[in-house]
């Protein structure tokens, strides 16, 4: 395993690199990309990226949960929660990537 995290500036570096705008142009459409995958996940929509995969938010209702120091049993307040689904394609590469 590499261990290398790949950041906001690569992402910019490799649109620069393959579409050929500018650096700044490069670094403003991913920001835009970004930003609207966010306000529509905000919104509660799905994301869907086709071959990649599907950013959907999920409601989670309250349940008792348990303190696993002491075991006294708390209650946890319904939430969003942020979940990603890969594409059959995505698992496919990410499956064959990893065999020998």
């Amino acid at each position: 395993m590499s261990g290398k995290t790949l950041t906001r500036a690569d992402l910019s570096e490799a649109v620069y690199n393959e579409v050929g705008l500018s650096r700044n142009e490069s670094a403003d459409l991913l920001e835009s990309v970004l930003r609207i995958m966010s306000d529509e996940l905000v919104k509660g929509d799905t994301v869907k990226v086709s071959s990649f995969g599907s950013f959907v938010v999920r409601e989670k209702g309250s349940r008792m949960g348990r303190n696993p120091k002491t075991g006294e049993e708390v209650p946890i307040e319904p939430r969003r929660v942020l979940v990603f689904r890969p594409s059959q394609v995505l698992k496919s590469l990410v499956t064959r990537a990893t065999k020998p």
